[in-house]
């Protein structure tokens, strides 16, 4: 990996090139998911199953479109029992997390008559989209479902593409079984997106479409967000770990590696105070990519989006961090607690050097839907308050009403709207 000492030019081109990864530069495909969407919102099924067999090669129709409980069943016969385990403990881990999330309503009365309070509402319906492609991804459907099952959400349905057979991953099929999906589709892409924005005769409208996807299937998520809520447009993954001098290399440079194998364009970077360090990273980095699968992704990952950045002091370093705001943060330093006080902008926060980032990704609890590109700047992992919406309650008696309402007049009839102010007005005539 290449050492860069920081300074105010090297941080601004780094700054710059990581926000080239950003979904807001996929311009260049907008056309082509826009006709999709626009397909499927006129003609419904006939397009989605059109771009179903174009895209997937699958016979897909209205009669097997939905995931059946003959495949469920098959798919449990197919899924290694230890894994079906695992699979039920980071269930159990991810609800009990999410569990302490959970809002609810609540009243505030005066003896004067006024009721103020706020009415907590689950979302009726809520479509989750999965990946299919080049790997399952069970984890992904637990970590969308199970707030949404927390929160209260009325029905659960999820998108996921098959293959040319009509077949989905069996280890999907059994996580969103666990975690309580009502309805699975098999139809994927920027065509799923659009059938559960507006809705087909085989795959109903949703409120809220969440889970990621890739540069179609965010570029749809973006496109519908009006018709529906979506939780966010996540690019492509990061980490950023912030050493010093008492970091294990080795373990850094694994966890670096452990972000930097999902995508070409996830970006991994080391922000140290210490140049040993930093050597002995690189060096490691080198031994285990030869080793590793995914060694072709992970070498363009971090030839394109990899750093090794020097820094002056522990300060340096956690000022650049916030400037990041990287979707994971490990603090692998002296006192990792103190430094965790200092940091604004994260998605997740992993302190210690046994609390690598795949804990996050799979068995502790907190969800890993996690805001990328900088956005953790304003925006938080995915939770029960994604699921839900609130309203106000607002009941005031007579007597309540008497000892403002001339206030309230002079309010609106400063603003010019005199309607406003006759509605309180006709009241105490």
């Amino acid at each position: 990996m290449r050492i860069i000492e920081l300074n105010e030019d090297s941080k601004k081109d780094i700054l710059n090139t990581l926000l080239k990864r950003s979904p807001n530069n996929y311009g260049k495909f907008e056309d082509a998911v826009a006709e999709i969407l626009l397909n499927v919102k006129l003609k419904g099924d006939e397009a989605l199953f059109s771009y179903t067999k174009q895209f997937d090669k699958a016979n897909i129709n209205e009669s097997n479109v939905l995931v059946s409980t003959k495949e469920l069943e098959e798919a449990y016969k197919q899924v290694d029992q230890e894994l079906i385990d695992v699979i039920r403990k980071a269930l159990t881990n991810i609800k009990e997390y999410h569990e302490k999330q959970k809002q609810y309503s609540w009243f505030d009365s005066k003896p004067d008559g006024t009721i103020l309070g706020q009415k907590v509402t689950a979302l009726s319906r809520v479509g989750v989209y999965v990946p299919g492609g080049k790997a399952a991804y069970p984890s992904s459907v637990l970590m969308n479902v199970i707030p949404a099952k927390v929160a209260g959400v009325e029905e659960i349905i999820m998108c996921t593409p098959c293959d040319k057979d009509g077949n989905v991953y069996p280890t999907t099929l059994v996580a969103a079984h666990e975690a309580g999906v009502d309805k699975i589709f098999k139809v994927g892409g920027a065509q799923a997106i659009a059938a559960m924005a507006y809705g087909t005769n085989s795959i109903p409208k949703v409120d809220k479409i969440v889970g990621p996807g890739n540069i179609f299937v965010a570029l749809a998520k973006k496109a519908v967000f009006g018709y529906v809520s979506i939780d966010s447009v996540a690019g492509p993954s990061e980490i950023l770990v912030l050493a010093d001098e008492t970091a294990n290399p080795r373990f850094v440079a694994a966890d670096l590696l452990s972000q930097a194998e999902h995508d070409e364009m996830a970006s991994a970077i080391l922000i140290t105070t210490s140049r040993e360090v930093a050597n002995a990273v690189s060096t490691e980095v080198d031994k285990f990519t030869k080793e590793l699968s995914r060694r072709e992704i992970i070498e363009k990952s971090l030839e394109n989006f990899g750093y090794i950045l020097l820094v002056k002091s522990l300060d340096e370093g956690i000022e650049v961090a916030n400037e990041i705001a990287s979707e994971h943060l490990e603090i692998v330093t002296k006192n990792p607690f103190d430094v965790m006080t200092k940091i604004k902008n994260a998605g997740a926060i992993f302190m210690g050097e046994y609390s690598s980032e795949p804990l996050g990704d799979y068995f502790a609890g907190p969800n890993h839907v996690l805001p990328t590109n900088g956005t953790a700047k304003f925006f938080s992992p995915l939770s029960v308050d994604d699921f839900i919406k609130k309203s106000s309650i607002i009941s005031y008696s007579r007597e309540a009403l008497e000892k403002i309402h001339l206030d309230i007049e002079k309010f609106a009839t400063a603003e010019h709207l005199t309607a406003h102010a006759n509605s309180i007005k006709v009241r105490f005539e």
